[in-house]
Protein backbone atom coordinates (compact mmCIF):
# COMPACT_ATOMS: atom_id res chain seq x y z
CA UNK A 1 0.00 0.00 0.00
CA UNK A 2 2.79 2.38 0.95
CA UNK A 3 4.70 1.60 -2.25
CA UNK A 4 1.58 2.25 -4.33
CA UNK A 5 1.08 5.59 -2.60
CA UNK A 6 4.69 6.58 -3.22
CA UNK A 7 4.46 5.55 -6.87
CA UNK A 8 1.22 7.51 -7.26
CA UNK A 9 2.79 10.58 -5.68
CA UNK A 10 5.84 10.30 -7.91
CA UNK A 11 3.66 9.92 -11.00
CA UNK A 12 1.59 12.95 -10.03
CA UNK A 13 4.75 14.99 -9.45
CA UNK A 14 6.14 13.88 -12.83
CA UNK A 15 2.91 14.81 -14.63
CA UNK A 16 2.80 18.16 -12.86
CA UNK A 17 6.40 18.90 -13.80
CA UNK A 18 5.70 17.92 -17.42
CA UNK A 19 2.64 20.18 -17.46
CA UNK A 20 4.63 23.11 -16.04
CA UNK A 21 7.41 22.57 -18.59
CA UNK A 22 4.90 22.32 -21.44
CA UNK A 23 3.04 25.40 -20.28
CA UNK A 24 6.28 27.35 -19.98
CA UNK A 25 7.38 26.32 -23.46
CA UNK A 26 4.01 27.38 -24.85
CA UNK A 27 4.19 30.71 -23.03
CA UNK A 28 7.73 31.24 -24.28
CA UNK A 29 6.86 30.66 -27.93
CA UNK A 30 3.83 32.97 -27.74
CA UNK A 31 5.77 35.71 -26.01
CA UNK A 32 9.38 35.70 -27.16
CA UNK A 33 9.46 34.42 -30.74
CA UNK A 34 8.89 36.48 -33.84
CA UNK A 35 5.75 35.40 -35.65
CA UNK A 36 4.23 33.85 -32.52
CA UNK A 37 3.88 37.12 -30.59
CA UNK A 38 0.79 38.70 -32.16
CA UNK A 39 -0.12 42.39 -32.25
CA UNK A 40 -3.83 41.61 -31.91
CA UNK A 41 -3.25 39.58 -28.75
CA UNK A 42 -1.10 42.32 -27.23
CA UNK A 43 -3.76 44.95 -27.94
CA UNK A 44 -6.45 42.78 -26.38
CA UNK A 45 -4.37 42.19 -23.26
CA UNK A 46 -3.49 45.89 -22.97
CA UNK A 47 -7.19 46.75 -23.00
CA UNK A 48 -6.86 50.09 -24.80
CA UNK A 49 -9.74 51.00 -27.13
CA UNK A 50 -7.93 52.42 -30.15
CA UNK A 51 -11.00 52.60 -32.40
CA UNK A 52 -12.04 55.92 -30.87
CA UNK A 53 -8.76 57.51 -31.95
CA UNK A 54 -8.52 56.07 -35.46
CA UNK A 55 -9.87 59.13 -37.35
CA UNK A 56 -7.21 61.35 -35.73
CA UNK A 57 -4.50 58.74 -36.21
CA UNK A 58 -5.36 58.34 -39.90
CA UNK A 59 -5.38 62.11 -40.43
CA UNK A 60 -1.96 62.47 -38.83
CA UNK A 61 -0.60 59.45 -40.69
CA UNK A 62 -1.57 61.01 -44.02
CA UNK A 63 0.17 64.28 -43.06
CA UNK A 64 3.21 62.44 -41.74
CA UNK A 65 3.72 60.40 -44.90
CA UNK A 66 3.75 63.58 -46.98
CA UNK A 67 6.93 64.62 -45.19
CA UNK A 68 10.28 63.61 -46.77
CA UNK A 69 11.46 60.34 -45.27
CA UNK A 70 13.81 57.47 -46.02
CA UNK A 71 14.54 53.91 -44.95
CA UNK A 72 17.74 53.43 -42.97
CA UNK A 73 19.55 50.18 -42.23
CA UNK A 74 22.14 49.47 -39.58
CA UNK A 75 23.92 46.28 -38.41
CA UNK A 76 23.56 45.22 -34.78
CA UNK A 77 26.50 44.01 -32.74
CA UNK A 78 25.38 40.41 -33.23
CA UNK A 79 24.98 40.68 -37.00
CA UNK A 80 21.29 41.49 -37.49
CA UNK A 81 20.15 44.03 -40.07
CA UNK A 82 18.10 46.64 -38.23
CA UNK A 83 15.69 49.06 -39.88
CA UNK A 84 14.44 52.56 -39.10
CA UNK A 85 12.58 55.32 -40.92
CA UNK A 86 14.14 58.80 -40.87
CA UNK A 87 12.17 62.03 -41.18
CA UNK A 88 14.73 64.85 -41.57
CA UNK A 89 13.78 68.39 -40.60
CA UNK A 90 15.65 71.67 -41.08
CA UNK A 91 19.36 71.50 -40.33
CA UNK A 92 18.91 68.29 -38.31
CA UNK A 93 20.26 69.86 -35.14
CA UNK A 94 17.46 68.32 -33.04
CA UNK A 95 16.63 64.63 -33.39
CA UNK A 96 14.24 62.44 -31.45
CA UNK A 97 14.91 58.70 -31.68
CA UNK A 98 11.65 56.82 -31.11
CA UNK A 99 11.32 53.26 -29.79
CA UNK A 100 8.00 51.45 -30.12
CA UNK A 101 6.18 48.93 -27.94
CA UNK A 102 5.97 45.15 -27.93
CA UNK A 103 4.70 43.63 -31.24
CA UNK A 104 4.42 47.08 -32.82
CA UNK A 105 6.82 48.88 -35.19
CA UNK A 106 8.41 52.28 -35.60
CA UNK A 107 5.89 53.68 -38.05
CA UNK A 108 2.93 52.80 -35.82
CA UNK A 109 3.48 54.15 -32.31
CA UNK A 110 4.57 57.70 -33.18
CA UNK A 111 1.97 58.74 -35.73
CA UNK A 112 0.23 60.98 -33.20
CA UNK A 113 3.41 62.48 -31.77
CA UNK A 114 4.83 63.16 -35.24
CA UNK A 115 2.56 66.21 -35.32
CA UNK A 116 4.21 67.54 -32.15
CA UNK A 117 7.83 66.81 -33.02
CA UNK A 118 7.90 67.64 -36.74
CA UNK A 119 6.13 70.98 -36.26
CA UNK A 120 8.80 71.95 -33.74
CA UNK A 121 11.67 71.20 -36.08
CA UNK A 122 12.72 67.83 -34.66
CA UNK A 123 13.98 65.25 -37.08
CA UNK A 124 12.55 61.85 -36.18
CA UNK A 125 14.17 58.43 -36.39
CA UNK A 126 11.51 55.74 -35.96
CA UNK A 127 13.25 52.51 -35.06
CA UNK A 128 12.01 48.96 -35.69
CA UNK A 129 13.22 46.90 -32.72
CA UNK A 130 14.90 43.58 -33.44
CA UNK A 131 12.36 40.88 -34.38
CA UNK A 132 9.85 43.63 -35.25
CA UNK A 133 8.87 45.42 -38.45
CA UNK A 134 11.62 45.30 -41.08
CA UNK A 135 14.40 44.54 -38.59
CA UNK A 136 15.84 41.04 -38.50
CA UNK A 137 15.84 38.76 -35.48
CA UNK A 138 14.03 35.69 -34.20
CA UNK A 139 13.85 36.52 -30.50
CA UNK A 140 12.38 39.69 -28.98
CA UNK A 141 14.86 41.74 -26.94
CA UNK A 142 12.40 43.32 -24.43
CA UNK A 143 14.75 46.25 -23.94
CA UNK A 144 17.54 44.07 -22.59
CA UNK A 145 19.08 43.59 -26.05
CA UNK A 146 17.42 46.61 -27.65
CA UNK A 147 19.30 49.08 -25.45
CA UNK A 148 22.54 48.01 -27.17
CA UNK A 149 20.87 48.40 -30.56
CA UNK A 150 19.74 51.86 -29.43
CA UNK A 151 23.37 52.89 -28.98
CA UNK A 152 24.04 51.93 -32.60
CA UNK A 153 21.18 54.22 -33.68
CA UNK A 154 22.57 57.07 -31.59
CA UNK A 155 25.90 56.64 -33.39
CA UNK A 156 24.09 56.68 -36.75
CA UNK A 157 22.32 59.95 -35.89
CA UNK A 158 25.56 61.62 -34.81
CA UNK A 159 27.36 60.40 -37.92
CA UNK A 160 24.53 61.57 -40.19
CA UNK A 161 23.42 64.80 -38.51
CA UNK A 162 26.74 65.98 -37.09
CA UNK A 163 28.47 66.15 -33.73
CA UNK A 164 26.52 69.25 -32.69
CA UNK A 165 23.13 67.59 -33.01
CA UNK A 166 21.03 67.23 -29.86
CA UNK A 167 19.29 63.91 -29.26
CA UNK A 168 16.19 62.98 -27.28
CA UNK A 169 15.30 59.32 -26.68
CA UNK A 170 11.53 58.67 -26.58
CA UNK A 171 10.14 55.22 -25.84
CA UNK A 172 6.70 53.69 -25.40
CA UNK A 173 6.09 50.52 -23.33
CA UNK A 174 8.88 48.11 -24.36
CA UNK A 175 10.52 51.06 -26.08
CA UNK A 176 10.31 53.03 -22.83
CA UNK A 177 11.98 50.17 -20.98
CA UNK A 178 14.63 50.23 -23.72
CA UNK A 179 15.52 53.90 -23.26
CA UNK A 180 15.52 53.63 -19.46
CA UNK A 181 17.72 50.54 -19.60
CA UNK A 182 20.03 52.52 -21.90
CA UNK A 183 20.19 55.35 -19.34
CA UNK A 184 22.71 53.36 -17.32
CA UNK A 185 25.13 53.11 -20.24
CA UNK A 186 27.82 55.59 -21.22
CA UNK A 187 25.64 57.62 -23.57
CA UNK A 188 27.05 60.09 -26.11
CA UNK A 189 27.16 63.71 -24.93
CA UNK A 190 24.66 64.54 -27.68
CA UNK A 191 21.90 62.71 -25.75
CA UNK A 192 20.19 65.43 -23.71
CA UNK A 193 17.20 63.63 -22.20
CA UNK A 194 14.90 60.61 -22.11
CA UNK A 195 11.12 60.41 -22.38
CA UNK A 196 9.57 57.21 -21.04
CA UNK A 197 5.89 56.44 -21.66
CA UNK A 198 4.49 53.47 -19.67
CA UNK A 199 7.76 51.58 -19.14
CA UNK A 200 8.01 48.26 -17.34
CA UNK A 201 10.90 47.51 -15.00
CA UNK A 202 11.93 44.16 -16.48
CA UNK A 203 10.45 41.38 -18.64
CA UNK A 204 10.30 39.11 -15.59
CA UNK A 205 8.27 41.60 -13.58
CA UNK A 206 5.77 42.41 -16.32
CA UNK A 207 5.34 38.70 -17.21
CA UNK A 208 4.76 37.90 -13.55
CA UNK A 209 2.13 40.65 -13.35
CA UNK A 210 0.35 39.37 -16.48
CA UNK A 211 0.38 35.75 -15.29
CA UNK A 212 -1.17 36.68 -11.96
CA UNK A 213 -3.60 39.41 -13.00
CA UNK A 214 -4.82 38.13 -16.38
CA UNK A 215 -4.27 34.36 -16.32
CA UNK A 216 -4.56 33.84 -12.54
CA UNK A 217 -1.49 31.62 -12.56
CA UNK A 218 1.44 31.55 -10.13
CA UNK A 219 4.74 32.83 -11.47
CA UNK A 220 6.68 29.90 -9.97
CA UNK A 221 8.01 27.79 -11.60
CA UNK A 222 6.98 29.10 -15.04
CA UNK A 223 9.14 32.21 -14.77
CA UNK A 224 12.20 30.19 -13.77
CA UNK A 225 11.71 27.78 -16.68
CA UNK A 226 11.06 30.62 -19.14
CA UNK A 227 14.11 32.50 -17.88
CA UNK A 228 16.28 29.40 -18.43
CA UNK A 229 14.89 28.93 -21.95
CA UNK A 230 15.49 32.58 -22.84
CA UNK A 231 19.10 32.48 -21.63
CA UNK A 232 19.69 29.48 -23.87
CA UNK A 233 17.89 30.76 -26.95
CA UNK A 234 17.99 34.59 -26.86
CA UNK A 235 21.09 35.04 -24.70
CA UNK A 236 19.73 37.10 -21.82
CA UNK A 237 17.90 36.60 -18.52
CA UNK A 238 14.45 38.08 -17.95
CA UNK A 239 15.63 40.22 -15.03
CA UNK A 240 19.21 40.57 -16.21
CA UNK A 241 18.51 44.17 -17.14
CA UNK A 242 15.99 46.10 -15.06
CA UNK A 243 14.98 49.70 -15.80
CA UNK A 244 14.60 50.50 -12.08
CA UNK A 245 18.20 49.41 -11.49
CA UNK A 246 19.66 51.01 -14.61
CA UNK A 247 18.26 54.46 -13.83
CA UNK A 248 20.35 54.42 -10.65
CA UNK A 249 23.22 55.24 -13.04
CA UNK A 250 21.30 57.75 -15.20
CA UNK A 251 23.06 61.02 -15.97
CA UNK A 252 20.52 62.77 -18.24
CA UNK A 253 17.09 64.14 -17.23
CA UNK A 254 14.12 61.77 -17.54
CA UNK A 255 10.43 62.49 -18.16
CA UNK A 256 8.23 59.65 -16.89
CA UNK A 257 4.68 59.32 -18.25
CA UNK A 258 2.12 56.70 -17.27
CA UNK A 259 -1.64 56.19 -17.24
CA UNK A 260 -3.21 55.43 -13.88
CA UNK A 261 -5.68 53.02 -15.54
CA UNK A 262 -2.91 50.89 -17.07
CA UNK A 263 -3.62 47.26 -16.18
CA UNK A 264 -0.97 45.81 -18.52
CA UNK A 265 2.03 47.63 -17.04
CA UNK A 266 0.96 48.89 -13.60
CA UNK A 267 1.62 52.51 -12.70
CA UNK A 268 3.50 51.30 -9.63
CA UNK A 269 6.41 50.43 -11.94
CA UNK A 270 6.64 54.11 -12.91
CA UNK A 271 6.77 55.04 -9.23
CA UNK A 272 9.54 52.50 -8.60
CA UNK A 273 11.57 53.85 -11.50
CA UNK A 274 11.16 57.42 -10.25
CA UNK A 275 12.32 56.47 -6.73
CA UNK A 276 15.45 54.87 -8.13
CA UNK A 277 16.41 57.43 -10.77
CA UNK A 278 19.72 59.17 -10.04
CA UNK A 279 19.16 62.01 -12.50
CA UNK A 280 16.59 64.81 -12.51
CA UNK A 281 13.07 63.50 -13.14
CA UNK A 282 9.73 64.95 -14.15
CA UNK A 283 6.54 62.86 -13.97
CA UNK A 284 3.11 63.01 -15.61
CA UNK A 285 0.38 60.60 -14.52
CA UNK A 286 -2.62 60.76 -16.86
CA UNK A 287 -5.92 59.97 -15.15
CA UNK A 288 -8.05 57.35 -16.85
CA UNK A 289 -5.40 56.43 -19.43
CA UNK A 290 -4.93 52.75 -20.23
CA UNK A 291 -1.72 51.27 -21.59
CA UNK A 292 0.05 53.59 -24.07
CA UNK A 293 -3.08 55.76 -24.21
CA UNK A 294 -1.78 58.79 -22.30
CA UNK A 295 -1.07 60.97 -25.35
CA UNK A 296 -4.54 60.51 -26.81
CA UNK A 297 -6.35 60.60 -23.47
CA UNK A 298 -4.97 64.01 -22.50
CA UNK A 299 -3.05 65.46 -25.41
CA UNK A 300 -2.80 68.91 -23.86
CA UNK A 301 -1.22 67.65 -20.63
CA UNK A 302 1.13 65.35 -22.55
CA UNK A 303 2.33 68.06 -24.94
CA UNK A 304 2.66 70.61 -22.14
CA UNK A 305 4.83 68.17 -20.19
CA UNK A 306 6.97 67.56 -23.29
CA UNK A 307 7.34 71.29 -23.93
CA UNK A 308 8.36 71.99 -20.35
CA UNK A 309 10.80 69.07 -20.28
CA UNK A 310 12.37 69.72 -23.67
CA UNK A 311 12.60 73.43 -22.98
CA UNK A 312 14.91 72.66 -20.09
CA UNK A 313 17.26 70.37 -22.00
CA UNK A 314 17.31 71.55 -25.64
CA UNK A 315 18.93 74.98 -25.67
Amino acid sequence: MKNKLLKGTALAATLLAAAEAGGSAYLYRRTMKRGRAKTERTMKMAGTDWNQYMPLIQKRKDAMLKQPHEDVYKSSGDGLQLHATFFPQGNRDKVVICFHGYTSQGMSDYIGLSDYYLKRGYSMLLVDARAHGQSEGEYIGFGCLDRIDACAWMDWVIGTCGKDTRIVLHGTSMGAATVLMASGLNLPRQVKGIVSDCAFTSPKHVFTHVLRSMYHLPAFPMMQITDYMNRKKAGYGLDECNAAREVQKAKVPVLLIHGDADTFVPCSMCDEIERNCASETMKLIVKGAAHAESYYKDMEAYENALTEFLGGIIR
